[in-house]
């Protein structure tokens, strides 16, 4: 059984006006072979919407929910918020914490999936802002990833109902789970084409609904560097041509709430894409701040402050592991430098 002295929610940031989208671009783009006409186009995303992603207002709406039902459940922990990319920053709240005499962290990432930008990347910048408080120790352990929890599960399955309930023949919709795609190589060092076809498989078991395949979205990396696939973009259009596909329900589950790559992706590209072809979609609701939800991230956080913990998991993989091993999510880049090595003192919790 462990005390913990907070809880640190971690999660990736996102612009919060016109003027943050180029600042906030070159955060995230820091130190990767990403031309700078990428990152313009990028940018243009941003500003079809204002220059804003929801991201923030949504992870405060989350943290709320969350202090709400910590309260309810008579869970007496506070909640800190730290990004990678953008305001709070992450060396600025554990800054925060250590004055507060926080010493013993628990840290919810917001990825459901094991990779190294979904999780080894995230340890590592939580890692170097403790490094930067000198004196001050601070332990950090990391909650489980949740792809196959009940409370992600039966929630993410819950909204893909109520899409797949806006056909009059459901067996004729094709059902495309979307993730985020990351270079091969990453895939490769981690679990995160395993975890989420599983966590794909075991919401189409709860729903009965077998005509469904995983895709990808939002691939930013060069050309000659090989990407998961297929692109959700380029499978419509293969359904439309070789199956006459004319009713596809979208289901983002690689992602908790509506990020960017939420809305232009799909809500913008995928869809002008599916009504240039005739083919009627819906996408689904992400999981967002939906009790279940909620509920599923103070189980995780509980079921690390207790002697005897219920473990929560479904299918036959398990519940992930507490402590990542030393080679977990590790990911060596194109240009030859290794990403994910911890340090020889620090352990990979």
């Amino acid at each position: 059984m462990a005390h913990y002295d907070a809880v640190l929610f971690v999660s990736f940031g996102g612009p919060e006006g016109p003027d943050d989208v180029m600042p906030f671009l070159e955060n995230v783009l820091r130190g990767k072979n990403v031309p700078r006409e990428r990152m313009l186009e990028v940018s243009e995303h941003y500003q079809h919407f204002g220059g804003v992603s929801p991201i923030n207002e949504q992870n405060r709406q989350l943290i709320a929910a969350l202090k709400k039902d910590l309260a309810d459940n008579d869970i007496d922990i506070p909640v800190y918020w730290g990004n990678r990319n953008w305001d709070p920053m992450l060396p600025d709240t554990i800054a925060k914490m250590a004055a507060d005499g926080c010493k013993n962290i628990l840290c919810f990432m917001t990825s459901g999936f094991s990779c190294y930008s979904g999780c080894r990347q995230y340890r590592e910048n939580v890692y170097a802002a403790c490094d930067e408080l000198g004196d001050h120790q601070m332990k950090v352990d990391k909650i489980r990833v949740f792809f196959n929890h009940p409370g992600y599960v039966e929630t993410f399955a819950e909204n893909v109902e109520a899409a797949l309930s806006e056909f009059p023949i459901r067996d004729e919709v094709k059902l495309l789970f979307t993730a985020h795609s990351i270079p091969m190589g990453m895939a490769s060092g981690s679990k995160y084409v395993v975890q989420l076809e599983e966590s794909c498989r075991l919401v189409a078991e709860q729903l009965g609904h077998a005509n469904w395949e995983l895709v990808y979205q939002s691939r930013s990396g060069p050309p000659m560097q090989p990407w998961l696939e297929p692109d959700v973009c380029d499978r419509i259009g293969e359904l439309h041509e070789k199956e006459q596909t004319q009713s596809i329900v979208i289901a983002p589950i690689g992602f908790i709430s509506d990020h960017m790559e939420v809305l232009f992706d799909l809500d913008t590209e995928a869809k002008e894409l599916c009504e240039k072809l005739g083919i009627k979609m819906v996408r689904s609701a992400t999981v967002g701040i939906h009790p279940r939800f909620v509920q599923m991230i103070r189980e995780l956080i509980v079921e690390r402050m207790v002697e005897d913990p219920v473990r929560l998991a479904l299918g036959e993989m398990g519940p992930n592991h507490d402590v990542c091993p030393v080679d977990c999510c590790s990911y060596v880049k194109p240009t030859g430098r290794p990403g994910g090595r911890p340090s020889a003192d620090r352990p990979a919790t």
